[in-house]
Parts: structure tokens; sequence; C-alpha cells
């Protein structure tokens, strides 16, 4: 029996055909929570960077932010690092993703693995859209974590109050707290990361004094880096002489990198 189609029943029978051959290529949904690829980076990441700088004076790092979307240019940024040989590890400051969909983190992660050194990533205000804060916590771990480098302590804070509708501590002092009470007798300097700096509109502001006198808290306070505003900027934003380095996004082809050694840090921006 001969079977008359139209047109939409081509384009049924066309869809059909894709479906059953190339099921792998197919989002189901952009939010869903089944991880493709490795999960928990942070941690194994922060494991290597403590175990090699182990007992170490000096340090050198890079710091990258805000790379949603903006996929061929962190692909540059790998590859710059990659080329200059004296990194130890990279730090993201956050907003991996653009709308916190699952396919956004793994295309970043999966960017930024080609690293030659370690990195750890910082929730972004744009990675707690929809399910991405679950998703960024699958792929890369806990929103406030520290982690040491050589006799350098990284406190990494989440302080992207907004997305939490300030119903959540926002940055959370009591975390703070513990960073302080539990420093390691080993570190003799601190270096404080955050993806949305103080009184940006992302900051819980009415805690802005509070919030300094903790880090001031903290042994050594170096300097901060934090991202969110896509603009390269150094401000001591409490007059107590710490300054807030802004990284730019990945679009303006700038990253950060600091040197800390037994005379203190030095810092450049440095374009790809």
């Amino acid at each position: 029996m001969n079977v008359a189609l139209g047109k939409s029943g081509i384009s049924w029978l066309a869809a059909l055909s894709l479906l059953s051959a190339g099921c792998d290529m197919i989002e189901y949904h952009p939010y869903d929570l089944d991880i493709n690829g490795k999960t928990d980076v942070n941690k194994e990441n922060i494991a290597e960077i403590e175990t090699v700088l182990d007992g170490r004076d000096g340090i050198s790092f890079a710091v990258i932010s805000d790379t949603q979307r903006w996929y061929d240019e962190t692909e540059d940024a790998v590859a710059s690092i990659n080329a200059r040989g004296d990194i130890d590890f990279v730090l993201h400051t956050g907003d991996l993703s653009d709308f916190g969909a699952k396919l956004e983190f793994e295309l970043q992660r999966d960017i930024l693995e080609k690293l030659t050194v370690p990195y750890v990533c910082l929730l972004g205000n744009h990675d707690c859209v929809a399910t991405g804060k679950q998703v960024f916590n699958r792929v890369f771990g806990d929103d406030n974590f520290v982690f040491k480098a050589g006799n350098v302590q990284f406190v990494c804070v989440n302080t992207n109050a907004l997305e939490f509708d300030y119903s959540e501590a926002v940055p959370d002092l009591s975390f703070l707290g513990g960073a302080i009470e539990n420093s390691p007798d080993d570190v003799d300097k601190t270096v404080v990361a955050m993806h949305a700096g103080p009184y940006s509109e992302q900051f819980n502001n009415n805690i802005a004094d509070v919030f300094e006198f903790y880090l001031r808290r903290l042994p050594g306070l170096q300097f901060c880096v934090y991202g969110h505003g896509h603009q390269l900027a150094a401000d001591d934003f409490f007059d107590d002489g710490v300054i807030y380095y802004q990284c730019p996004c990945v679009k303006k082809r700038v990253y950060l990198h600091f040197t800390i050694d037994e005379n203190g840090y030095e810092y450049e921006a440095v374009d790809f």
C-alpha cells in the first residue's frame, strides 16, 4: 500500500530518525542534575595544590573571572597561562555560567581541564540561576571553603547575597570566624577571594563593616580578589590599606597574576 505524506509527515519522520540516530546529542533539559564528566573538582585540585606547594615560602597564581559564554576567550586564557610556566595554580572567581545551565558548567570545566596546573572555582551570581547552584556544588564544590598554598591561606567566600534574597547568611560570618580560629600554625599570610565585592549590588552592604572587621582578623591579610564587575579595578574600600583587586571578565582578554613571598606580594594585569 502506498502512503502519501505531506510536509508535516516528512518533518515528523525526519525528526524521529534524528532522535533514534543521535540521542547522545540531545540536552534533555538544560537544568537537569545528571552531570557528565568530572565532579568535585575543587577538592581534587586543592589536594594537589596543598601537596605540591607544601613548605613553599613563595607562590605564583593567576586569577580569571566571569568566563560566562566567552568560550573562545577562555580557551585563549588557558593557552596563555599554560605557555608561561611560572604559575602554580589558577583561581576562578565565579560566573562560569550565564544561565545556570548544566551544559555551561560542563563546557567551562572541560576548557579549564586543559590547564597544566590545578584550578579552583568560586560561585558567581549567574551560577545561582535556576538549578545552577546545585550543578556548581556537584561539579566544583562548596560555596565557602579554605585551602592552603605554601604558607598562604586562601579564604574563598560566597558574597552573592542578592541571589539568596538575604534568607541565608551571605557572606557567612560564622564561616569566616571558623577560618580565623582554625588557621593553620604554619600560615602567616591570607588572601580572600569572592565573586562580588563590597558595595556592589550583590553584596550585603548592611554588614560591609562587619565583613571588613572579620577579614582584618585573618592572619597576615595581604589583599582580596573578586570579579563580577567585568572591569579591571583596584580599590581600598575601607581605607584600611587592604586592596581589593577586581578581575575583568575574560571577554576583556585580561587575567591577573600575583606572586607572594617573604617580601610581600606583586601584582600585574596580563593581556592575552
